[in-house]
């Protein structure tokens, strides 16, 4: 059981990573590097003369690039092994385990892990005025962990209770509130944060589908296999 976790987990979170990165190499990168020459003062959001709305933000980092990669790689791996102890689990249970339904534990994973965080707190770009880290962060955990719980329970579950309480649980975080800073501040336009917002969800949302349909995937192969 512990081969077929490791060797599914590897191959599903490698994969993916690989790709994620792409996607954001190509669609979030330059978004974030244009927030962060409004960070530096290079460019004046309102300012005395009017600014284009495409900027030439130069060339390879190859340096950046790499680890960004690298980063991105280790980071789906890790999620990968989470996803797949889960599955092991469910097919330990009598759910089958396969590209098909790995795709929608791939969705519940992107629900979690950031669309129901996003939706009190979105991502934000370098420069935007953000309550305090520690409490951001405390809130995000929190978030993530209940619900990951809720959609467990509604997948899982029997029964109407069973249900209110998913709900009620994928509902708490928002009903008592994200932590938000008193007063809205920052140089980047919001135009930027609104697309870097956007396609973080989006790129999320791709990275976490792919790696539930590889996670599912490579287990079915495992299990064939072995």
């Amino acid at each position: 059981m512990f081969q077929k976790i490791l060797t599914s987990a590897l191959f599903a979170g490698f994969c993916t990573g690989l790709l994620a990165a792409l996607l954001q190499l190509v669609f979030v990168q330059p978004v974030l590097l244009h927030a962060e020459l409004y960070e530096g003062g290079d460019l004046v959001h309102f300012g005395a003369a009017a600014v284009s709305a495409h900027q030439d933000l130069g060339g390879i980092d190859l340096m950046r690039d790499g680890l960004s990669v690298l980063f991105t790689a280790l980071i789906y791996t890790g999620y990968a092994f989470v996803l797949v102890a889960m599955m092991s689990m469910a097919s330990e249970r009598g759910f089958t385990v396969n590209a098909r339904t790995g795709l929608i534990w791939g969705i519940a994973g992107f629900i979690a892990m950031h669309f129901a965080p996003a939706f009190s707190l979105p991502p934000e770009v370098p420069g935007v005025a953000a309550a305090d880290v520690a409490e951001r962060q405390v809130w995000w955990w929190a978030t993530v962990a209940v619900t990951a719980l809720g959609l467990g329970l509604f997948a899982f579950g029997k029964g109407v209770i069973m249900y209110v309480i998913a709900g009620l649980l994928i509902a708490a975080p928002h009903l008592v509130g994200a932590p938000h800073p008193d007063e809205f501040a920052g140089p980047v336009p919001p135009e930027i944060a609104a697309l870097f917002a956007s396609r973080a969800l989006g790129v999320g949302f791709a990275a976490w589908a792919l790696l539930g349909t590889f996670a599912g995937y490579f287990w079915q192969k495992e299990a064939a296999d072995a």
